[in-house]
């Protein structure tokens, strides 16, 4: 208790315990990393909002807003329609129809109206994608975030993912950070249901998220490691006090045998003086 007492050994400690409670601070905050954002609850995302009250365009998409059902107005560009590429409909490979839809009501970039890709449907032949309709159209679906580019060669008019950053290319113009899987059509005034009555194309369907709230297996393994570290901080100083207090005790042992020999170096001379005299 005394050596954990002396003045070094007290500054120890204190350093020792700040060290602690930020390696601690920073296990909570992975801690809390590794709970992802939960999914909104079906109630919330399946009742359809108008996008332009939902999402802005330019701004990054959150959980709470990916899977939200919406409603857009606007018109498509025929012009501007892609497939992309391995898309699964009930087993089979295939690609989703997707074309441009210039949103009414949503603010400008750049001077420009700004589009969002709307998923049309599924065929599993390229040939048998139709165009979209003309005129002002009214789109009810499911809002998804942007997929990421994937680097390779396609065929024109094909890509290999839903890429927003690589439709704007293609487009030439400003859109959503995300895109609309269509459930329900209407055109010039005439509800279309799905669009795909009469075509090849099959209607695209997109459950909602499940409800279970991901979790980060890295962020928690780093969390752990935290604590282990703040564990050490106290344990090093733990240690450090007792190796100092064991060489006291050996520096203690060891003046008392130099004492003793000392000790008896001196009686031994006194019994030779007596002798002597």
């Amino acid at each position: 208790m005394k050596t954990a007492l002396k003045p070094r050994w007290i500054a120890a400690l204190v350093l020792a315990l700040v060290v602690s409670t930020v390696f601690v601070l920073l296990s909570q905050w992975q801690f809390s990393a590794s709970q992802n954002e939960s999914p909104p609850p079906p109630g919330q995302t399946e009742t359809v909002q108008p996008l332009i009250e939902v999402f802005e365009p330019g701004t990054p998409m959150h959980m709470s807003q990916a899977d939200q059902m919406v409603s857009l107005d606007g018109r498509f560009r025929p012009a501007d329609q892609v497939l992309v590429q391995t898309r699964l409909q009930d087993g089979e490979e295939g690609y989703w129809v997707v074309t441009a839809f210039t949103v009414d009501g949503a603010p400008e970039q750049n001077g420009e109206e700004v589009l969002i890709p709307v998923v049309r449907g599924w065929v599993a032949d390229p040939a048998d994608a139709t165009t979209a309709p003309e005129g002002q159209a009214s789109v009810v679906g499911r809002l998804l975030p942007t997929e990421a580019p994937v680097p390779g060669q396609t065929p024109p008019g094909e890509v290999s993912t839903l890429s927003v950053a690589e439709l704007i290319n293609v487009w030439n113009a400003p859109a959503y950070p995300g895109f609309v899987v269509g459930t329900d059509f209407t055109v010039a005034g005439e509800d279309l249901g799905t669009a795909t009555a009469g075509t090849a194309m099959e209607p695209v369907v997109v459950d909602p998220q499940p409800q279970e709230t991901p979790v980060n297996w890295m962020n928690i393994f780093y969390a752990v490691e935290w604590v282990v570290f703040a564990g050490f901080a106290i344990f090093l100083w733990w240690r450090l006090v007792a190796d100092d207090y064991r060489r006291t005790l050996e520096d203690e042992e060891f003046a008392a045998e130099e004492a003793r020999y000392l000790a008896g170096l001196q009686g031994g001379t006194d019994k030779n003086n007596e002798v002597s005299k």
